[in-house]
């Protein structure tokens, strides 16, 4: 059990050594020690971001014959060092990769399948592609991480000689080469003759660094020092970006992104997500000058290349056409290094500059959407700083081609994944803090849709930590027009448009017959219950018009067909809202966005349905609450979620060539059948 509390500042100059000696003494085993010190890395961005880094330590490993063997417990395939569990660094027969080492040919394909081999326990995962280079570096802890100060420093005019010059003799400075076993090999020739006492890291130029020791803390130290002394050397002739302050926008700029992220589905061949990044960092990056040039140079490390692409496109005025020119660009890139075994991967950014206006980040997920911001941060803080070292020098195209192309990363192209259905798409649910609305949500969520939730409900100070961890929050009256559409707006620079539409908020006001019905309260339920959900469709409507198969589904209730006494101001708003439903069906028909509606009844799990409540009418109707519960021709009980999940399926291309339903939720009602 880890009991430290992790923190790592934000800032390249304020790397700190979080070693706790209580800690570290609480691990009981090198191997929990190994944990220990991978999370204190894998806790700071700047030096590990999104499984990047490995860590491994030799340690003993005791088989079936109570033998004891010398095993690599190296950092498996999946794990990621923040997080990672004594699970996630797989045994490895440390004299079968040491064995390995001393070939001189091995391809990277075979080099997983020997791994794999050599594993002590066939159920942990893969091991690192850099088990090898772990195994032959002769020290108990080897921490590998892709430090950006360092690898900025290396992306510079005349990097190699400035950090060695900044670190001295007692670190190895290799020229990049491939990772996997080109890479051990290099290092294994490069310190034949090497005083391995003395030898504290070696830094890989354009990759990464490595530090090892015999004790974790030796290993973890030497890294922050070597780390902060490569940030200092940065500080010191850094000019920070002329922040520009992001511009009010007037809805024209979403609608174009609403555009450029239909275009990128269909370059994509699937829906898509994107954002607009109007930080100060961005903005200021996309006020540069050079901005289109240095979006196209390279990334911070190759292995960026994976998740991000080796360059970015350029977004100016019409950013669809801006999009085909990036495609284009991207497909003469492939031809001019493809080999005849490379499947070209899809032609669509995953970021690009809004020249003035500051980053656009393209994904297939909510997850690789952040995975892209968090590496383009990082990568246009590196270019800030290198630019005042004389220049942004990325690996070349054709090296950044080798990464993006290997082997290893084209064989994950033969294997398929089933995604989820709703991946990539974009809906936004009303009344989402509770009852119907939040089962919604959660069910949306599963089925891999972005969601942005919505709810008056909503505290802006807490986490809303009910939400699933896609869901976008926001706290929104929706009588108010105005809030409203900046919600909307909001939605969509987050998530590039919206797809699914779920009007559902509204409530239920005090029972009162006609005649004595408040004027007030009238007025309030046909605002909330009807107006809000014209308002709301008025203002999606745009965003719907360009989405990935929109749809919309109203909530509306069992007293649309079947009204009961003292519900006037309920009844007639949730009637008139079902009414627009229909004539929003015959109207967006053309557009290609279908509207249809549920009418849930006895969903006793919302937030009117209180204990008091439900005892009071089985009381009347003289029951058990059980009973009362159960009350309908299918003699079943319901709750939001039976409701959310007909939501869904109306949402789904299962209900493709359905528009203008009407579909009850209510276990059979007689009034209603």
């Amino acid at each position: 059990m880890l009991r430290a509390v992790i923190r790592i500042s934000k800032r390249l100059d304020e790397m700190k050594n979080l070693w706790n000696q209580s800690d570290a003494a609480a691990c009981n085993s090198e191997l929990d020690l190994r944990v220990y010190s991978s999370r204190l890395l894998g806790a700071a961005p700047s030096l590990v971001l999104h499984g990047g880094g490995n860590t491994s330590v030799k340690a003993e490993f005791t088989n079936v014959f109570s033998e004891s063997v010398p095993a690599l417990y190296v950092k498996g395939s999946g794990w990621d060092l923040r997080t990672i569990e004594a699970a996630g660094f797989p045994p490895v027969d440390l004299a079968y990769l040491q064995r390995l080492g001393a070939l001189t040919e091995l391809s990277d394909t075979d080099m997983m399948r020997q791994l794999r081999l050599a594993l002590l326990d066939p159920a942990g995962p893969a091991p690192s592609v850099e088990a090898i280079l772990h195994a032959i570096i002769p020290c108990k802890y080897v921490d590998h991480t892709h430090a950006d100060a360092v690898v900025t420093l290396s992306n510079t005019p005349g990097g190699t000689q400035l950090l060695q010059d900044l670190l001295g003799d007692e670190v190895l400075i290799l020229p990049y080469t491939m990772p996997g076993f080109v890479l051990a090999r290099q290092v294994a020739e490069a310190t034949l003759h090497v005083d391995w006492e003395r030898l504290k890291g070696i830094v890989l130029l354009h990759h990464g660094i490595f530090t090892f020791h015999e004790e974790a803390e030796q290993s973890y130290s030497s890294m922050i020092e070597l780390v902060s002394m490569a940030e200092k050397r940065l500080a010191i002739r850094s000019v920070p970006y002329s922040p520009t302050k992001h511009l009010v926008t007037s809805g024209q700029e979403e609608l174009a992104l609403a555009k450029l992220r239909k275009a990128a589905s269909q370059l994509f061949g699937a829906a898509v997500l994107i954002q607009w990044d109007g930080s100060e960092l961005a903005c200021g990056f996309a006020a540069l000058e050079n901005a289109a040039e240095l979006v196209q140079r390279g990334p911070l490390t190759p292995d960026h290349s994976i998740h991000t692409k080796p360059f970015g496109a350029v977004f100016e005025d019409n950013l669809p056409a801006d999009l085909a020119q990036f495609a284009a660009l991207y497909r003469a890139y492939f031809d001019s290094y493809r080999l005849p075994e490379h499947q070209i991967l899809d032609l669509m950014p995953r970021f690009g500059v809004w020249l003035g206006k500051g980053m656009i980040y393209l994904a297939a997920n909510a997850k690789r959407l952040q995975i892209v911001r968090d590496i383009s941060t990082h990568t246009l803080s590196a270019i800030q700083q290198a630019e005042a070292f004389g220049g942004w020098e990325a690996l070349s195209r054709e090296d950044l081609f080798a990464v993006e192309y290997w082997e290893l990363e084209q064989a994950k192209l033969k294997t398929h994944h089933l995604k989820p259905e709703m991946e990539g798409m974009v809906a936004l649910v009303t009344g989402a803090a509770s009852g119907i609305g939040l089962a919604t949500v959660e069910a949306l969520a599963v089925r891999g849709a972005a969601v942005v939730a919505l709810d008056v409900a909503f505290n802006r100070s807490a986490d809303n930590s009910d939400l699933p961890q896609a869901a976008m929050c926001l706290q929104v009256d929706v009588t108010d027009e105005a809030a409203l559409q900046e919600a909307i707006h909001a939605a969509v620079r987050q998530f590039g448009g919206i797809d699914l539409l779920v009007s559902n908020a509204g409530s239920f006001p005090s029972g009162s017959l006609l005649a004595d019905i408040d004027e007030a309260v009238w007025q309030q339920s046909l605002d909330l219950n009807l107006s809000a959900h014209l308002r709301l469709l008025r203002c999606c409507e745009p965003y719907l018009s360009e989405g990935h198969e929109p749809a919309v589904v109203f909530v509306g209730s069992k007293n649309v067909p079947a009204p009961g006494p003292g519900a006037g101001a309920y009844s007639v708003a949730k009637s008139g809202m079902t009414q627009l439903m229909r004539i929003a069906a015959l109207e967006l028909g053309k557009k290609g966005i279908r509207c249809n509606a549920v009418h849930p009844n006895a969903v006793y799990d919302t937030a009117i349905w209180t204990e008091k409540v439900l005892a009071s009418r089985a009381a009347h109707y003289g029951v058990s609450v059980e009973d009362y519960k159960s009350a309908n021709v299918l003699g079943t009980e319901l709750d939001s979620q039976d409701v959310a999940e007909v939501i869904c399926a109306l949402l789904s291309t299962r209900f493709a060539k359905t528009t203008g339903a009407q579909v009850p939720i209510d276990g059979g009602n007689d009034r209603v059948i």
